[in-house]
């Protein structure tokens, strides 16, 4: 693979450091936000470890008790 070297400011290189995650390369970090990757599926299901599922989870919880809570007042 061919390679181009390229010059940043010390500001553009901290704000593209701070984009790249653990198992990427610059090269990776460029492509993916210029939409040059072509793997539309390449991050399909990434947010399974987000968290995000729990927080739901939590939230639901909440709203069904406090649901729950409600309709007894109302009773």
């Amino acid at each position: 693979m061919a390679t181009t070297t390229i010059s940043l400011t010390e500001e553009a290189y901290e704000s593209l450091k701070a984009l790249k995650e653990d198992d990427e390369s610059f090269s990776d970090v460029v492509q993916r936000l210029t939409g040059a990757e072509r793997d539309k599926m390449k991050g399909f299901g990434s947010w399974a470890d987000s968290g995000l599922r729990e927080e739901v989870a939590s939230y639901r919880d909440g709203f069904e008790t406090d649901a729950a809570e409600r309709i007894d007042e109302l009773s």
